[in-house]
């Protein structure tokens, strides 16, 4: 049995276009998402066919992007697919699993999207450190500033560390993790 899936962006756009490709490839069950971004997973039809579909079963969309924006994300997806038994054809680019050209195809836009991962991280890493070079703090801001601890310090001695930590905005824990960081740095010193 095929099932179709269809999805517009916008609550102006039409699904007639894609429905009538489905119905003409045999699809008998015909989800639908409107008015909803491809960049979004969350989408009500979309979780509604994947429940539905059965091993034995394909999925059929009219072109890929109506599934999904991102190549890892569509591969991903099409694995998970194939790991139940569900075949996947894609109408526009010719793409269907059951075939063994069509896994082919799939294997290679798989190999893209790993190659797409590894370069993002790569960029990614190589930008840090760059901003490292420059002296740049990554991350998120300190909760408290070092004047702050400081004060924590001498405060701790004498008031319960809960007491203290409320009086800094900070959970107990994050408040240890500030003083021990200062009595290391007064230790090395």
């Amino acid at each position: 049995m095929k099932v179709g899936y269809a999805r517009v962006s916008t609550e102006d756009q039409k699904l007639d276009l894609q429905i009538a490709a489905l119905r003409r490839a045999g699809c008998q069950k015909i989800f639908k998402d409107r008015g909803i971004s491809g960049s979004s997973m969350e989408r009500p039809g979309m979780k509604s066919m994947l429940r539905s579909l059965r091993p034995g079963q394909t999925l059929v969309v009219w072109r890929l992007d109506r599934l999904g924006r991102s190549l890892s994300g569509l591969v991903l997806l099409i694995e998970e697919l194939g790991e139940r038994g569900v075949e996947f054809q894609s109408l526009c680019e010719s793409l269907d699993t059951a075939s063994s050209g069509g896994r082919l195809v799939f294997h290679i836009m798989a190999a893209l999207a790993e190659f797409e991962r590894s370069l993002i991280s790569e960029r990614t890493k190589a930008g840090m450190q760059e901003a490292r070079d420059r002296g740049l703090r990554l991350g998120r801001p300190p909760s408290m500033t070092r004047d702050q601890v400081a004060e924590a310090m001498r405060e701790s001695g004498k008031l319960p560390i809960k007491e203290v930590a409320v009086r800094y905005n900070v959970s107990p824990r994050t408040l240890r993790r500030h003083l021990r960081q200062l009595r290391q740095c007064n230790e090395l010193a």
